[in-house]
């Protein structure tokens, strides 16, 4: 299967996204990288990562960038090599902790995505179906999440959202946005 340039997995908690990114990488024969974003700031996020490193195996090349995004794409893609960024709500905790200015690196990694030299697959939660949080930072990484998903859909060629494994194409690249 060939990957368009860009691709979008959107999907809740254990709705299957990563694994389905995988297949999308791992199924275009293309070198495959993975972009991790997550940072392993306690035990149980190092056992996870640790975890998920296992269940991945040697055939994928490993990177991890909780911050510097754009320029890790940048320097990543090339033709021949599917790149797997997961995950952008991660990355945009990580920017939010460190105090980034977030609109400002969300506006950056669009911008990459649309010069990228080689396919890449996004993955990330779909973190707008439930309640608005009582708390002002969940009420702002809820708005930052929302507003780059929009972002990076309108640019995608393709666009999934994942529940229960399935895979619903919001967006198929054969099809144009023509909004």
């Amino acid at each position: 299967m060939t990957l368009p340039p860009v691709t979008l997995i959107l999907g809740g908690a254990r709705s299957g996204k990563t694994a389905r990114a995988e297949a999308l990488v791992l199924g275009s024969g293309l070198e495959p990288v993975y972009l991790a974003t997550a940072q392993a700031l306690d035990e149980e996020m190092r056992a996870r990562i640790e975890r998920h490193r296992r269940e991945r195996g040697t055939a994928w090349r490993t990177l991890e960038e909780p911050l510097a995004l754009p320029e890790r794409l940048r320097e990543v893609a090339a033709p021949g090599r599917g790149v797997l960024v997961d995950c952008l709500t991660l990355w945009l905790t990580n920017l939010m902790l460190a105090e980034r200015p977030v609109e400002a690196e969300g506006e950056r990694l669009v911008t990459a995505l649309r010069g990228l030299a080689g396919p890449v697959v996004l993955v990330s939660n779909e973190v707008g179906l439930g309640i608005v949080p009582m708390e002002p930072m969940s009420r702002a990484f809820l708005d930052h999440a929302g507003r780059l998903h929009q972002k990076i859909a309108a640019l995608a060629d393709w666009v999934q959202l994942m529940a229960a494994g399935l895979a619903l194409d919001l967006k198929r690249p054969d099809a144009r946005c023509t909004s």
